[in-house]
């Protein structure tokens, strides 16, 4: 019986500079990141009168919840948070769904001058939206509307002129991600379709778009995160103090000679909630559709 051998040790794993600075800029950006959000938590927690006498850096006498109701009822959150859901939940829809019809047509039909289309929509990305500000106003004053759709008969201060404005801003970026992912799907699945009589809503809607479902998961939590915090175009495009945004509800949690920073600090944590709540249903695929393709 021949004696074991002892496997030889593998040698010590050489730790470079470079990687040592990365991790510790990393981790600086991290906690830049962290400290900001961990401060508002903190302080939402503790009452004004302490924090003003000690510092919002000092050592709690007192935790309470008691500022979370108050900015629940005060903000009246759960109107703007109506408010909201009318506004994203269709802007998102509809975005991905134009979004991906476009990227289709570009990455998988033979349309002149598509390559042409993509450069167009990846440099509509470039375009600083505060730009457009005068001009979007004069229009959206100029479109009418009927009664049911807008107060004002017009597409200024409406649930559609800002879910529109969303979608239109957005809709590029989107076109943009979905066309590269399609291109990455094989030629041969769509070609066996096609020879087995497949038409192209067919081709579309039962074979493209469920192998593309980790990148809309992953654009559907970019997208909603993204109209959801927006805040220039609800109080450009709209002037009802009833139809604002939950972004906008904090205002009300602002006092005229007095702001309990403390209780702001409680209401934008229940803002962002809904955010954290999203991403957290969705995270697997949103991890999914960041790296696909990484081990190509």
């Amino acid at each position: 019986m021949t004696p074991a051998v002892d496997a030889p040790a593998a040698p010590p794993r050489r730790v470079r500079p470079l990687r040592i600075l990365l991790h510790v800029f990393l981790g600086l950006v991290a906690l830049g990141w962290f400290v900001p959000l961990a401060l508002a938590l903190y302080a939402s927690l503790r009452p004004y009168q302490e924090t003003a006498r000690l510092g919002y850096f000092s050592l709690p006498e007192t935790l309470t919840l008691d500022y979370y109701s108050e900015a629940w009822t005060q903000a009246e959150l759960p109107k703007y948070y109506l408010n909201t859901l009318i506004i994203v939940v269709p802007g998102v829809l509809l975005t991905l769904l134009l979004a991906s019809f476009t990227a289709f047509a570009i990455a998988r039909t033979r349309i002149p001058g598509r390559r042409t289309l993509l450069i167009v929509f990846t440099a509509g990305n470039l375009l600083p939206p505060q730009v457009l500000i005068t001009p979007l106003y004069t229009v959206y004053t100029m479109i009418p509307l009927p009664w049911w759709l807008s107060d004002s008969l017009s597409l200024y201060d409406s649930y559609l002129g800002l879910t529109l404005v969303h979608v239109a801003f957005q809709f590029g970026f989107c076109v943009f991600v979905l066309t590269n992912f399609m291109r990455t799907i094989p030629e041969s699945i769509t070609e066996a379709a096609l020879v087995d009589g497949a038409g192209v809503w067919r081709r579309y809607w039962q074979l493209t778009l469920p192998l593309c479902r980790p990148a809309l998961a992953a654009l559907g939590t970019l997208q909603f995160t993204w109209m959801y915090n927006d805040f220039l175009w609800a109080l450009v495009l709209m002037s009802s103090g009833d139809k604002l945004p939950v972004t906008s509800a904090l205002n009300n949690l602002r006092g005229q000679f007095f702001t309990d920073y403390n209780l702001l600090a409680a209401g934008s944590v229940l803002v962002a909630l809904p955010t954290l709540i999203v991403f957290q249903l969705l995270h697997k695929h949103f991890i999914a559709g960041l790296t696909l393709g990484s081990t190509k």
